[in-house]
Formats: C-alpha cells, structure tokens, sequence
C-alpha cells in the first residue's frame, strides 16, 4: 500500500522563523538608550555583540541548552559526592559568548590598570546584557554572580588581588581543576537557607575559625544551602554566623591543597523555567573558606553586590519583553486574519502599540539606572541608584510575566507551543528575575528604608523627576501624590507596594516625557492616564499616531 502523503500546506499563511536579527542595530529606542546615558563610545562594540547575540546560531544553542538541562554526574552519586554538574555543550558555548564579551568582568577591568572605570562602562555593559538575556536567559545568572561578586571582594583587597586576573580573563574555562590551574573563572553565591530564605539574619549554617581566623583567615564552614545557583562556579561567597555575627565568606570549590572542598550538591531543584542553569541544594562539611571583611558584617559586605544583581534583573527582564515584543511584532506582519494583516488589524495594533510603549519605558528607567551605576561619586546619582534599584527592579520584574503572556496570545496557539517559536520558554523565563535577590515585598521594603533611613536621597530623586516633568500637569500630579504619602508617613508599609509602583511610573514617564519623541510621549501620557486599574494590554485610550509607535518598535536595520 502507498504511504499517505500529508495534504497540509506546512507554511500557509505561517509567520517565517524570526531568527539572524542584529539585536542591537534593530533595537531603535536601545541604541538611543545607549547614546542618552554615555556609552555611544561602545556602539560598535555592541552592534558587533548584537550581531552574535541574535544570529540563527545563537538561537539554536538557546533552545539546545534548555532541551537539555544539566545534571549531577553519575560517578557523583545521588547525593552530590564530589558535585560534578555536567551542562550541555550549548551552555558552554553560550557562557564563552557572553564571558569573552566581558559581561562578567568589564566594569572592574579598570582594577587591574588603576585609575578610573572607562566613561559609561555600566550601560555598556547593561546594553550587552540586555540582549544576552534575549539569546538565552539562564546561561546569564553565573554571568551576573561573577560580575557582582567582585563588590563584596573589595572588602578584602588580599583576596581579591589572588583572583582579580582570573576573573577579569575573557576566556571562558569551564574545567573542574583548582584555580590555579584554569585560565578564568567564575563566582556563585550561597545565601539563603531553608527556614529563612531572605531573612538572612535567621541564619543557621556555622563557620568555625581556624587558627584564629580573623579578616582572610580560615574558616571551617558546616551547614547547608536550600538555593545555590551555578553550582561548578569555582568558588562561592557564602553567608555563615561565626562568632561575631552573620559573616561572609569565600568558598572554594577546591582546598588550598587541591583536595576538593566539602562542598556535597544534595540535588539540582526541577524549575518552571530557567532550566539550562543549574540551581543546587548544597550542604558543607566543614568546607574551607576565608573571611571576607569583618566578622559580624555579612550583610554589609553583600550590599553592593547584591544592589548590582538586582540592576541585572532589571536589565534581563526589559531584554526579555523587548524580544517577546519583537516576536509579537514579526508575527502580526505576516499573519493574515480576515484577509488583513492582523497588524493592520486596529484592535491588534492597539495592543501592541500599548505593548511597545511600556516596554520602551522600562528600557529607558533601566538604563537610566545604569547611569547612575556610572556615576559612583556623584551625590544625586548615588540616590538615584540606591532609591531606584530597588523600585526599578520591582516595576520592570514583576511587569514582564504578563507580558510575556500578551505577546504569546498574539501568536495564539503557536505562542503556546514549544517547538513554533521561543515565547512558551520565554514565558517561563519570566517569573525568575521578579523572584531572584528579593521578592516584590522585599523590594517595596526597601525602597521604604531608604524613605526613613535615607530621606535626602529621595528628596534627591522626587527633584530630578520634578525638574523633568515641569509643564505636565497630569505627572506634577502623581509627584504631589507620592510627596503625599511620604508627609503621612503613616500606613506605608501596607501601601508598599502602591507607593514603589508610583515611583516607577512616574520615573518611566519621565524620562519618555523628556527624550522621547514628542508623538510618542504623548500617546504614552494617553495610555497612562486613561488605563483603568489592572488594565489589560490594548484596553487603553492611545491618542496619537498608533502607527508611528509600531514602525518605532519594529525589529529591522
């Protein structure tokens, strides 16, 4: 009997692959972004790195790295044994592309020459970071640990000096063999425990000093670690009580000797997404480490470092619904519905205009940010980054899930199927940065305590966006309404979270009011202003030219 041919067209009125885009050059609102806030210098740079970053290759490795996602070696045992973690050949190529574009290390290269960091050396490096998270999400979180780490190593200048070359090689060492040994490196953390998560004071895991111990001294380290990302990083910076309090330590993978360090991988944890990065339940047995700073000053050690990771998550989270809108986009403009391109279809193009507009808005608060990153010494910069790191963070993370959503349905089923196009893995990407280095409460709780600990900083803040927004009257008067609620003083705890997201919205809008094209900015006030509470994406009133905002947004040279 003849075999039955299929009689279904394969490509019929299908959208084509999305894929060998220059990340960079096609992403209008990123390189005014760039420009804007000081790193034009690096705009070749980058266009080079967008070129890689959204080449077919790149794509492939993406979706080979989350199809095959890493696991505990079988000579290791179910209980981690000598906790070897063995990755798809796709991570390592993906970690080599971000690693030899100096994601992990390009801010602190300037340690190693003295002198001062190169002009617009953090939104270079966001912008990069930006479309890493676009290429593939979860290869970015060693990327982000290693590059933050070198802040809390700071605070012990001996050790940082043992390790500074190795973190600063671009030439990505994947090898488990001590340091030493290795042409690079790269850093984990190992912070929360199972009884307290992000109350880190709670707490348990003890660190017992060797032969006095002391700023760099050994430690003897026994206890556990519910979440350790990364876990073949080749060393981590471990919070642990010693005897003057909750202290930070630094843990290698190997001993001093070459021995491997106590260090068991109980388990890899199974998650919704981010799955081609491993995520570790870890115990010690009295593992080696070395104090980093003084005893009892774990949480100040970790401060900086940790505010640069949650700068990360901000970028990762704006990269990701840039490309998810880029997706959307591609599609409706070549999708025929009722014999019109659902592009041109009024209602669909009202959703991804509203769609475009904010995340235009995030772009430009995160890169805004990671100016104020940049501009270490300056007073009003400084409070800018201390204020808005947290507020950004929360806005732009806990945004990106439902956005992800909306740019899947405008694909309708083929949004929801692994193997049609990237947004069923992007939407479950999408939840992780909104969780990772502090929760939405946790965010709102901090930016609380900088109102009361550090109200000059926001009085700081709330003048530049004032300045910004003179002559708006409906942005002068959500100002008023945060000036408000800071006066009361008085149930801010409970309207966190009411409070952090105006904050957000009002420095989004800002910055759209002030650099963004006069039609766009006003389609943006329109939405903004006509949005009932919860809005969905398109049930906005948009006054302006709808159509100039999509060919803004539209992903081509």
């Amino acid at each position: 009997m003849a075999a039955i041919q299929p009689q279904t067209p394969e490509n019929l009125n299908q959208s084509p692959p999305f894929l060998g885009m220059n990340l960079y050059e096609t992403d209008l609102a990123l390189r005014e972004a760039v420009v804007r806030e000081g790193a034009g210098g690096a705009s070749g740079n980058l266009a080079a790195f967008g070129a890689k970053a959204g080449s077919k290759e790149a794509f492939e490795l993406g979706l080979r790295a989350n199809e095959n996602p890493p696991c505990i070696a079988a000579e290791s045992g179910s209980g981690g044994g000598d906790g070897i973690i063995l990755y798809d050949p796709s991570y390592h190529e993906l970690m080599a592309t971000s690693m030899g574009q100096g994601l992990h290390c390009s801010t602190w290269e300037h340690l190693a020459r003295g002198g001062k960091p190169q002009k617009g050396a953090h939104v270079a490096r966001c912008a990069a970071f930006y479309m890493a998270a676009q290429m593939e999400a979860g290869h970015c979180c060693p990327v982000t640990m290693t590059h933050a780490a070198v802040a809390a190593l700071r605070y012990q200048p001996d050790i940082l000096d043992d390790w500074l070359a190795k973190i600063l090689s671009r030439n990505y060492d994947p090898a488990f063999v001590p340091m030493t040994g290795k042409t690079s490196v790269t850093l984990g953390m190992g912070m929360t425990e199972i009884q307290g998560g992000t109350d880190v004071r709670a707490n348990i895991t003890r660190a017992e000093a060797v032969e006095g111990g002391g700023p760099g001294g050994h430690y003897s380290i026994t206890g556990h670690k519910y979440f350790m990302s990364a876990p073949m990083s080749d060393a981590f910076l471990v919070l642990a009580q010693a005897r003057g309090g909750l202290s930070c330590f630094l843990m290698p993978r190997f001993r001093p000797g070459g021995g491997i360090n106590e260090i068991q991988i109980l388990r890899l944890k199974d998650k919704l997404g981010n799955r081609s990065n491993a995520s570790s339940e870890a115990e010690f047995h009295g593992a080696y480490a070395q104090l980093i700073g003084e005893e009892g000053q774990g949480v100040r050690t970790i401060l900086d470092m940790v505010t640069l990771t949650r700068l990360d998550c901000a970028v990762s989270s704006a990269g990701l619904m840039r490309f998810a809108l880029a997706q959307a986009i591609h599609h409706c403009r070549h999708r025929s519905v009722f014999q019109r391109l659902l592009i041109d279809q009024p209602l669909m193009e009202r959703v991804l205009a509203h769609m475009t507009l904010h995340a235009e808005a995030a772009a430009m608060l995160v890169f805004r940010l990671a100016r104020a990153f940049d501009g270490a010494h300056d007073e009003r910069e400084k409070a800018y980054r201390r204020l808005m790191t947290p507020v950004a963070k929360y806005w732009i993370c806990k945004t990106a899930p439902a956005f992800a959503f909306e740019a899947m349905e405008c694909l309708g089923g083929n949004g929801y199927v692994e193997d049609a196009s990237p947004l069923a893995r992007l939407y479950r990407e999408a939840p992780v940065n909104a969780i990772w280095e502090g929760s939405g409460n946790v965010m709102c709780l901090d930016v609380l305590r900088v109102v009361r600990r550090d109200p000059g900083s926001v009085e700081l803040v709330l003048e530049e966006l004032g300045e910004a927004i003179r002559g708006e009257s409906r942005l002068e008067a959500d100002l008023e309404r945060i000036k408000g609620m800071l006066a009361l003083n008085s149930g801010l705890e409970e309207n966190g979270r009411v409070l952090t997201g105006l904050i957000a919205e009002l420095a989004a809008a800002a910055l759209i009011h002030a650099h963004a094209p006069q039609g766009i900015a006003e389609c943006y006030l329109s939405a903004r202003f006509s949005a009932p509470r919860d809005a969905q994406y398109g049930s906005v009133e948009i006054k302006g030219d709808v159509h100039a905002i999509l060919e803004r947004a539209l992903p081509r040279s």
